[in-house]
Formats: C-alpha cells, sequence, structure tokens
C-alpha cells in the first residue's frame, strides 16, 4: 500500500489533549469553567451516543456539560423556547442541539435561534457570513477537522489545486472558504458534474464528502495527491466512505481511511470552538 494513512484517532487525541490543557490554564487566570449545552428531541439511539461521546469528551478536557432531553413530540415553539433560554444563560458558552430533528420542527428556524456566539456547531447564518468573509467566527467542527488533519500531515495548501465532492452546507461548502482562506484553488464536483473523475484527477488534495459509498476510485486520483474521506456510509458491508480505499491507497501519497480518519476530529474541533466561545464570553 503506497499511501501514508492519516490516523484521526491520533491527531484529534493531540487536539483534545491540547484543549484540555489550555482549559486548565484558562480557569487558572480566574476564567469559569467552560460549559457546553446540548439538545436531544426524540430518543433516537444514534443521536444518544452521539450526545454521549461530546459530555465524555467534555468531562476528559476538563469542562462542564449540561444536557436537555426533550420528548419527541416536543413543539418548535417549545424547542425555540429552550434554545432562547440557553442562548441568554451566562452560565452557558457552547449551545449544540443535535440533527436530526422530528419533522414537525424546522432545523433551519432552530440553527437561526442559537446566539452566534455560543454556536459551536458554526451553522448560524452569522458564523456562515463571518466564514465566507474571512473573518473570525466559529466555524463548523468536520471541515475544521479536515483542515486539522491537512496541516497535521503537512500538505502545503497555498498555491495547491484543491477538489471537493459534495456541496453540503455542513462540509463542503464551509470548505470552499476555509481552503480560499489558505489560498487553495478550489473546485467544487457535484451531481451534474460532467467528468468527475477528470476533474478530481487535477487534484492535490482531494476531499469527498458526497455521501456515496466508494464513489471515488483510482481513476479519480492523481498520484501522489492528498485524498480526504469524509464519508460515513452504512452498507451490507458495513461501514464505508466515500473513498475506495483499498484501490486509492495504491495511487494516492496520503489519505485517510474510514473509519479512524476524519470522524474522531469531529468532536475534537466541538471541544476547540465549545473553548473558543468561552474565551470570547459568548
Amino acid at each position: 500500500m503506497a499511501a501514508t494513512i492519516i490516523d484521526g484517532k491520533k491527531v484529534s487525541l493531540e487536539v483534545r489533549e491540547g484543549v484540555a490543557a489550555q482549559v486548565a490554564a484558562f480557569v487558572e487566570g480566574g476564567g469559569e469553567v467552560p460549559t457546553l449545552a446540548t439538545v436531544l428531541v426524540g430518543a433516537d439511539p444514534a443521536s444518544e451516543i452521539y450526545v454521549a461521546n461530546k459530555h465524555r469528551a467534555c468531562e476528559e478536557a476538563g469542562m462542564a456539560s449540561v444536557h436537555h432531553g426533550l420528548p419527541d413530540g416536543t413543539s418548535q415553539p417549545d424547542l425555540l423556547g429552550l434554545i432562547e433560554s440557553l442562548s441568554s444563560d451566562a452560565s452557558v458558552d457552547g449551545i449544540l442541539v443535535q440533527l436530526p430533528v422530528p419533522e414537525q420542527i424546522d432545523p433551519d428556524l432552530v440553527t437561526r435561534a442559537i446566539n452566534p456566539a455560543k454556536d459551536v456547531d458554526g451553522l448560524t447564518p452569522t458564523n456562515v457570513g463571518l466564514l465566507a468573509s474571512g473573518r473570525p467566527g466559529l466555524v463548523p467542527c468536520t471541515p475544521a477537522g479536515v483542515l486539522e488533519l491537512l496541516d497535521h500531515q503537512g500538505v502545503e495548501l497555498e498555491g495547491a489545486e484543491a477538489v471537493i465532492v459534495g456541496r453540503s452546507n455542513l462540509v463542503g461548502r464551509p470548505l470552499v472558504n476555509l481552503l480560499l482562506g489558505r489560498n487553495a484553488t478550489v473546485t467544487v464536483c457535484h451531481s451534474r458534474t460532467r467528468d468527475l473523475a477528470g476533474v478530481c484527477r487535477r487534484a492535490d488534495v482531494l476531499i469527498a464528502a458526497v455521501g456515496v459509498a466508494e464513489l471515488i476510485g483510482a481513476d479519480h486520483v492523481k498520484p501522489g495527491a492528498t485524498v480526504i474521506d469524509v464519508g460515513m456510509n452504512r452498507t451490507e458491508d458495513g461501514l464505508k466512505g466515500d473513498v475506495d480505499f483499498a484501490a486509492v491507497a495504491e495511487i494516492a501519497g496520503a489519505i485517510t481511511p474510514v473509519p479512524g480518519g476524519v470522524g474522531p476530529m469531529t468532536i475534537a474541533m466541538l471541544m476547540v470552538n465549545t473553548l473558543t466561545a468561552a474565551r470570547s464570553g459568548g
């Protein structure tokens, strides 16, 4: 196997250890213990696991967390009222509403209701606008984690040709702005892209975030390219990324595995965002 494997578990652990040290220094310097509030509507088992992992990460980083579990039938006004209360609560630094929410609730309204200074998911219109304009703000965790992996790998982004497959608001679009901010030349591919393989083969950095199992094969990759696989697709053969790992690893210079690549970085960057929000006095 030719490619270097980018170990997201190892990098995420380093990030989280760094956050823990910074939290200790922040509190020692007179700051209040950073506090993350999570909200989960309903009892989706996967969402419950995700939320529990986030609370465990807070504890390990020396941060506090509070959870608000609401019944599946919670109305939109009741949820928005809770978010308004958390947004104005000085003891809460970060707010995370676990998605998806039940069908009676508009997720866009929920996102817009969060105080942007406490928006540790980086999804409010204010933070999206700050990122698009190249100004400081809270950045979505998964895209921030991708950049952290690239930096850890020592990938030179300035002047590099970066191709993103996928244009979601959660990953693809924020990555465009993050990479532009690092002076990369960015192309975004999607379901209407002609000659997807040909466009991808131009990339020095290829990021797959489209949600189609093993869409990206060896013919999509330039020899020596860095390939970041954001996909998490549950198939009959188990968890698969958007990249055909075995085939692409023979061509790429470096590649993230699934699992163990980008996934662990999301919670690590959530810890970074919560500390950032606490420092800003959200």
